[in-house]
């Protein structure tokens, strides 16, 4: 299962609308706008916002965290396979 990282802190579990995969859009409405992908190790992504230094988005420290480097605006994080 997927799961959604607010600059928060708040986790929340997802799944895709159709089952399998996430949609485009699916994935711009969790970081608000364009996305961008970090590979994550065992087979995990975290989708971010592609502008959101640029849009000064909250730093979010879970994400931060998890990728090892700093990380701004909410996330999703989910296997490639969810990702086509």
């Amino acid at each position: 299962m997927a799961k959604i990282i607010k600059t928060d802190g708040t986790k929340i579990e997802v799944a895709p609308a159709n089952g399998s995969d996430f949609s485009l859009e699916e994935l711009q409405k969790v970081v608000g706008g364009y996305i961008e992908i970090v590979y994550l190790s065992e087979g995990r992504l975290m989708v971010v916002n592609e502008e959101g230094w640029l849009n000064n988005l909250p730093y979010n420290p879970s994400a931060s965290e998890i990728y090892g480097h700093p990380i701004v605006g909410d996330v999703l994080i989910c296997e490639r396979k969810q990702i086509k």
